[in-house]
């Protein structure tokens, strides 16, 4: 079976994210005859004569009226080489809370650049989500290269620009830069003749061919993390087991496991799903654990590998989106979900704000509004078996709920 890569777009209003999804579904032969169908009448209503390639994306009326997007749209496909899940984030401001949703799980993000427009603000501030969220790969791909008769001092100033601060990124491991003018299709899935400059592959090669990391949550070979959702007891037995989704490393019958945040040495007895037991069951499945002991085990601990265990803490050092209206200062009391449990918490200090132009962190006396990112310090009323975001993105992640609207006001990434 082809592996599976995950992919979402970023970059300021305007730049052409989603007609560069709906060019890449388009010439990658991933579009339904029926759906192609109604986005030409939905676009001939528009008076325009060709396909509005951006409306196999922009699904909501709202954004049909206004141009823009808003919710995160995604989309499946595959070729013969990879399959792919695309998410097309919204690229305004107000709606920088969709675009951290659509890049949380993503392998790759892509951020679109106006050739005309060059970077700008939200280009450096999605740039700086997809370092926070730990994206290991970065497409620059600079759009609508032909408004700018493809000029290559064009692009080259672009990229220059750019690589003035990759260095304050450390999140993103790998950078590439791709010229391309999705209303045409030039370098989206097949190469363009109108850039002979340009050496590298088109789009969807470099999709198809970018080396999954093992950066992203779930990796099997990573310690193991099991975090308990449920426990299941039959009424009319003895049995006892803790159903979840296995969040790193695999588990198998015999494993020596420990129960956090108790510290409770356990040993697996069995491994199971709906097919039957396992030998060896790893990240990401859904299963059932038994274990040989009677030990106390509820939804919200962790069955973590006894000799790499998370950390067990009540306080967290995290970088966060602040997603709310009101903003966030010290001794706010918020509920904190960090995997399946939920738990009271108080922000103990913001300690800084991340200035989205310099990319460095300054003071913020007046806390945090809405959609920046900052540096936090959060107590919980329960310890939490925790790894830093860069490890795991399951267990070195949580959000922030406000307890008496149940909103989510923030995401979050443990230091």
């Amino acid at each position: 079976m082809t592996d599976l890569l995950r992919l979402a777009t970023a970059g300021s209003v305007d730049d052409g994210k989603s007609t560069l999804i709906g060019r890449l579904l388009l010439d990658a032969k991933a579009v339904l005859s029926d759906q192609l169908e109604h986005v030409e009448q939905a676009s001939r209503r528009k008076g325009a004569t060709e396909p509005d390639l951006a409306l196999f994306t922009d699904g909501l009326r709202a954004e049909r009226e206004q141009g823009i997007t808003i919710d995160v749209a995604y989309r499946y496909f595959a070729t013969t080489r990879r399959r792919f899940v695309l998410a097309d984030t919204p690229g305004h401001v107000q709606y920088t809370r969709n675009m951290i949703t659509g890049a949380s799980t993503a392998d790759v993000a892509i951020v679109l650049v106006d050739a005309r427009h060059g970077v700008v603000e939200q280009t450096r501030r999605h740039a700086s989500i997809a370092s926070l969220l730990r994206v290991p790969h970065l497409v620059v791909a600079v759009n609508k290269m032909d408004l700018v008769d493809w000029s290559e001092d064009v692009f080259d100033h672009i990229v220059r620009d750019f690589w003035g601060f990759r260095n304050r990124l450390p999140g993103v491991a790998d950078v590439r830069f791709l010229p391309l003018s999705a209303l045409h299709g030039d370098n989206v899935v097949s190469r363009s003749d109108a850039a002979p400059w340009y050496a590298g592959p088109p789009l969807l090669e470099h999709l198809e061919t970018v080396e999954l990391s093992a950066e992203h949550a779930g990796v099997p070979d990573r310690p193991l993390r099991f975090p308990v959702q449920l426990v299941l007891r039959d009424q009319g037995s003895d049995f006892r087991g803790y159903a979840g989704q296995i969040a790193g490393g695999s588990l198998q019958p015999g494993d020596a496991v420990v129960v956090l945040p108790a510290g409770t040495p356990a040993t697996v007895a069995s491994v199971e799903t709906v097919d039957g037991p396992l030998d060896d069951a790893p990240a990401p499945l859904s299963v059932t654990v038994r274990l040989e002991e009677d030990v106390d085990v509820a939804r919200g601990d962790l069955l973590a590998t006894p000799a790499a265990a998370p950390v067990v803490t009540r306080e967290l050092e995290a970088d966060v989106c602040w997603m709310a209206d009101a903003p966030l200062r010290p001794g706010a009391r918020l509920l904190l979900k960090h995997t399946t449990s939920t738990v009271r918490a108080i922000v103990d200090g913001v300690h800084a704000r991340l200035d989205v132009e310099t990319l460095a962190e300054v003071a913020a006396p007046d806390g945090l509004h809405l959609n920046d990112l900052g540096h936090i310090r959060v107590r919980t009323s329960r310890p939490l078996a925790v790894d830093p975001y860069a490890e795991n993105r399951t267990t070195g992640a949580f959000v922030l709920i406000d307890e008496g609207t149940n909103d989510t006001v923030a995401a979050a990434m443990i230091r």
